[in-house]
């Protein structure tokens, strides 16, 4: 048993590094703390062992736990609905069932792992009812839940089947972190409308409790980015990277995203085919790289997306590119982190332009690369990133990524602006980057769980 735990779908072990792994693991691992979570695989329950320092208690899923637990309620309910139904959310009955079943069993590992008044920190929609199982287990712990994805306003949540049991269960924690103060607002809201309970400023009354609900903005490990982009061996990888990709074209574009339908991918090709053709920007002068790094394939609706991309890029590359040169580059694959910054580097313009995203990271990391002082973002209103790298603070080119004339707008105005524009926007947003990082993130949430 320890007085640290961390509760997150997935374990620690083989993930990629930086963002939760970077940002709680030295912190578990200092305070002799275990991590619950899957390890990955279905049906595979390895004993609990020691990694890196953390104790690991794996929490089994069957292939049925998969499709309905993860694939089912979490990803094709839940998910969408807080992102404010950019597509339908399908709800099942077996879904929600299943949903409940596999948040007990992450409630009674977490139960057995924790030390007497231990401090438990649970992440993310897929546990939204662990908190409030946790609770009923062990009255003594100190729980802490922070909400990595949007949550949607009142009239978005009230579509939920069972919406009272996850926001009881939500409020079985101590502390409920967000994205965003608006997310927090819209939960407090819910508190009242659904429950009858009376929300004072950020806290509300439950159980003979004070629960807070706060916005604690998540980051990325800069000194880990900043580190890769001063490698020298990452440096000659964007050199050829640009080369290989760009030629000698004066413009280099990126986009780096999950193949998931709340990212705008559709929208930005479209805006980038209608640049073409309208001659804002030309074959020889520009090109697209996209990055899509698949996602629930398993998902119709996200195999029907990669097939509406795919689609886009054939006729757009069809219609503007010539032998050999191509305006836009469609990569669907994983790529390293070491990769990824090496193409931050080699990229003019960054498009981080998703429909809803609660923060995105994407955004963060290309800003943490640019040591230079070199590149321009171009950045969706409706992340959560927004809020501090805005134009309104001197930093992105801000757009609407519904409406594909503003997503051209800001993408033409980024391609225009002066070199000294540029890298004063640039400096505005790294100074926001560098002093925000995920260590000082984690550090607020749990000062402020206590």
């Amino acid at each position: 048993m320890t007085s640290f735990v961390v509760v997150a779908n997935r374990l620690p072990v083989d993930a990629s590094p930086g963002g939760l792994v970077s940002a709680l693991q030295p912190i578990a691992r200092s305070s002799g703390g275990a991590w619950v979570g899957w390890a990955g695989e279905p049906d595979d329950r390895p004993e609990p062992f020691e990694h890196e320092g953390v104790r690991i208690h794996p929490v089994e899923l069957s292939g049925d736990d998969v499709d309905r637990y993860y694939e089912g309620q979490s990803n094709s309910t839940i998910w969408p609905l807080f992102h404010d139904s950019v597509e339908p959310p399908v709800h099942r009955r077996a879904w929600r069932v299943a949903y409940e079943q596999v948040n007990r069993r992450f409630a009674e590992a977490a139960a057995a792992a924790s030390a007497q008044g231990a401090t438990v920190w649970v992440h993310d929609y897929q546990l939204l009812l662990v908190p409030g199982m946790l609770r009923e287990l062990r009255p003594d712990l100190r729980i802490g839940f922070f909400l990595h994805i949007p949550f949607p306003p009142v009239e978005l949540f009230m579509q939920l089947p069972r919406r009272a049991e996850f926001l009881r269960g939500m409020l079985g924690a101590d502390l409920v972190g967000f994205q965003q103060t608006l997310a927090a607002q819209n939960f407090l809201r819910l508190t009242a409308q659904l429950l009858g309970l009376h929300p004072e400023g950020e806290r509300v009354e439950y159980e003979g409790r004070t629960v807070t609900a706060r916005a604690f903005p998540i980051s990325i490990d800069v000194a880990e980015i900043e580190t890769l982009a001063a490698d020298p061996a990452v440096q000659d990888d964007a050199r050829r990277l640009r080369k290989d990709l760009g030629g000698d074209r004066r413009l280099l574009l990126l986009g780096v995203d999950r193949l998931d339908y709340t990212k705008g991918i559709d929208q930005r090709i479209e805006a980038y085919g209608e640049l073409l053709a309208d001659g804002t920007i030309t074959n020889d002068e520009a090109v697209l790289v996209q990055v899509a790094t698949p996602s629930r394939m398993r998902v119709e609706q996200y195999r029907q997306l990669r097939e509406r991309v795919e689609r886009e890029v054939g006729r757009i590359n069809g219609e503007f590119g010539d032998v050999g040169r191509v305006p836009l580059h469609y990569l669907f694959q994983t790529r390293t982190r070491a990769e990824l910054v090496a193409l931050y580097l080699a990229a003019d313009i960054m498009l981080v332009t998703p429909l809803r995203d609660g923060m995105n990271l994407v955004a963060k990391e290309y800003v943490a690369a640019r040591r230079d002082e070199g590149g321009a973002l171009v950045l969706s209103e409706f992340t959560g990133a927004h809020s501090e790298l805005s134009e309104a603070s001197g930093g992105a080119f801000s757009v609407n990524p519904y409406d594909v004339d503003d997503l051209k707008r800001g993408i033409a105005a980024a391609i225009a602006a002066g070199p000294a524009d540029l890298a004063g926007r640039m400096r505005r947003m790294r100074e926001q980057v560098l002093a925000h990082d995920v260590d000082r993130w984690a550090r607020a949430f749990l000062e402020t769980l206590g």
